[in-house]
């Protein structure tokens, strides 16, 4: 493939913005600075870099990120960091969240370039359950799992929640799995039964778990397994 072809489909920048790079010398073949837009390279053995970050070869990006408190779940906000800021790679504010956490949720979040792969896991209709894990100011009551599991009423909501299913971790804590994504509806399903959430995280999408190993605000890319489990 042509080196320009390959960086533009890469990066995602056009092919005008890929040769200023080129003519600025911000793009290494194997280490080297090259400039010829012509270039013809392997794209399975050879090593590109843009601005000094490496570009895989053209497909689609698929991520997952440990969210931190205190950022949005959105492309762009002008109040808060969003989780989009971490994400170290060219056009990264066009990519697709999978799905929203609220500024002091923390946990997974999914991104990627994929939309049909993004809208499998918002769509209720797929039911890919979410897991998340809860934190209340006052104990849970045993009898709250029936009532998840039956659907709850909530305020200012007529339609009941889809069934969900709660597990008791201790007297304040629980597990909770969704299949649908209301707005703030972990905290509002506890509030449906006089609780209050304290504390609320994302720890399984489907059938991906957030790696243990990234750290608050690092992320990685899904492996074949997690993007075929999606599909």
């Amino acid at each position: 493939m042509r080196l320009d072809k390959y960086l533009s489909q890469s990066s995602g920048f056009s092919r005008k913005e890929v040769r200023r790079f080129l003519k600025t010398g911000e793009v290494t073949l194997n280490g080297e600075e090259v400039t010829n837009p012509a270039l013809h390279i392997n794209e399975t053995e050879d090593e590109i870099y843009l601005s000094g970050y490496p570009l895989d070869a053209p497909g689609e990006k698929y991520l997952m990120l440990n969210k931190p408190l205190g950022c949005v779940c959105a492309n762009e906000d002008g109040t808060h960091p969003t989780v989009l800021s971490f994400i170290d790679l060219p056009r990264a504010n066009e990519l697709t969240i999978c799905g929203r956490l609220d500024v002091d949720t923390t946990g997974l979040v999914l991104i990627t370039t994929d939309g049909q792969w993004a809208h499998r896991i918002t769509s209720p209709k797929h039911k890919t359950g979410k897991l998340y894990q809860v934190v209340t100011a006052d104990p849970i009551p045993e009898d709250a799992i029936e009532k998840f599991a039956k659907g709850l009423t909530l305020i200012n909501d007529n339609v009941r929640t889809k069934p969900a299913d709660l597990t008791l971790i201790s007297s304040h804590e629980a597990e909770v799995v969704l299949t649908e994504g209301r707005y703030h509806q972990v905290k509002r399903m506890f509030a449906a039964i006089g609780n209050k959430v304290e504390a609320l995280h994302r720890a399984k999408i489907g059938q991906i778990e957030l790696d243990e190993e990234l750290e608050l605000g690092e992320y990685r890319f899904l492996t074949d397994e997690e993007i075929n489990s999606i599909r």
